[in-house]
Parts: C-alpha cells; sequence; structure tokens
C-alpha cells in the first residue's frame, strides 16, 4: 500500500487478519516474505522505531489507572493545551468536559469506569496526541451505542484522511469509502479492490459476505 492510502483486512475469524497487523508490529517476525516500510524492510528498522511509527486501537484499548492526560501521552509531555486539542480532534470533548477533573481524572484499573466507546475515545486521543505515521483499527463497534458510534466514525475519518490506515473490518458498513479492500480467507488473499468493485462481482466471495451482512440487519 502507498503513503496515505487506507486500506480494510475482511474476512472471517482465522482468516489471518490479526496475524497480518501482528506481522507489520514484529510481535513476532515473517517467515517467508518480506514487508518493506517506505521501501525499507522492517526487519533492518530499529524496534522502538518501528513501533513509534504504527498507532494501533484494539478491541479493548487499554487505560491505565492514571489521569486522563496521562493515558493520552505516556512516556511523553505534552501541554494541557495540545492534550486538550486532540481530545477534540477525537471527538471525546464532550465525554472529557463531563468528567469532574477533566483531564486530571484519574481512571480506575484498566479503564473500568468508562463504557467500551469511551475508552476506544481516549485511545484515538492517544493516536492523534503521538501522530504516528500508520495507523491500525482493529473496529469493534458490536456493543457501543449509535451516537459514540457516529463520534468513533469522525475520529476514523479525519485519521484515514491524514494517514496511512489499515482497518480489521466486523462491520462491513464501516469500511465502504476505503481506497482498497483485501479479503483473506485461511491465511490466504482471495479478492481485493474498492467495495464497488467487489460488490460488483454477484458471485463473489466479499459480495456474497455483504449482502449476508445487510440481510443479518435487516
Amino acid at each position: 500500500m502507498n503513503h496515505g492510502q487506507s486500506i480494510a483486512l475482511v474476512g472471517k475469524t482465522g482468516s489471518g487478519k490479526t496475524t497480518i497487523t501482528n506481522l507489520i508490529n514484529r510481535f513476532y517476525e515473517i517467515q517467508k516474505g518480506e514487508i518493506l516500510l517506505d521501501g525499507v524492510n522492517i526487519k533492518e528498522i530499529n524496534l522502538r522505531s518501528l513501533r513509534e511509527k504504527i498507532g494501533i486501537i484494539l478491541q479493548d484499548p487499554f487505560v491505565f489507572a492514571r489521569s486522563i492526560k496521562d493515558n493520552i501521552q505516556l512516556n511523553r509531555k505534552f501541554s494541557d493545551e495540545y492534550i486538550m486539542e486532540t481530545v477534540e480532534l477525537a471527538s471525546a470533548g464532550e465525554f472529557v468536559a463531563s468528567l469532574p477533573n477533566g483531564i486530571e481524572e484519574i481512571s480506575h484499573e484498566r479503564g473500568n469506569s468508562y463504557s467500551s466507546g469511551q475508552k476506544q475515545l481516549l485511545a484515538f486521543a492517544r493516536i492523534f496526541a503521538h501522530n504516528p505515521s500508520i495507523f491500525i483499527l482493529d473496529e469493534a463497534t458490536a456493543n457501543i451505542d449509535t451516537k459514540t458510534e457516529e463520534l468513533i466514525q469522525k475520529s476514523v475519518d479525519k485519521i484515514s484522511k491524514e494517514k496511512t490506515s489499515i482497518f480489521i473490518a466486523h462491520r462491513l458498513s464501516t469500511i465502504v469509502n476505503v481506497d482498497k479492500i483485501i479479503v483473506l480467507n485461511q491465511g490466504e488473499i482471495i479478492e481485493e479492490g474498492s467495495h464497488n468493485q467487489l460488490v460488483a462481482k454477484t458471485n463473489g466471495y466479499y459480495s456474497r459476505l455483504y449482502n449476508a451482512y445487510y440481510n443479518g440487519l435487516a
């Protein structure tokens, strides 16, 4: 994929979506082939430097038992003004403003004082603050209310316009506007193209998956 491009990985559980993102982060090493970042094999990039270039939001973002501010800046120091800018960019301004102590509010262990959606908004603020080159979202909006999902989608749209973005898609409705969709099955790429290109393949795997998804909603 090219700089600034957005792609989505689609496939059933066990098809290899998360494995690909783990390989990009070098959580384990590649056995065959290579992954290039700006033309450089990621094995040749310092591990810390590599991971500083990548921002990930998992299905259950980790929130430390520290302040909102600390959870956003992590091991760096940012001004309160900058923190608030990232909070607003992440569509989390209303949520943070509702807390008694704002960005100084202390979170419960693992963020148990917040909903799944609120933790995701904080994770987006963290991404905006650290400004990585590559953004990976392991989407998880199934248990989030409609209003919060809309806020998260706004954050997704902002990030995907600015960064190279990889989405692990569970809800197909959220990826129709990405540049390219890669369809996986048992670790193999079986289809790739834009949403419109793939849906046009009447008997294609993605087309059948998409129609089944919307029939299920109906």
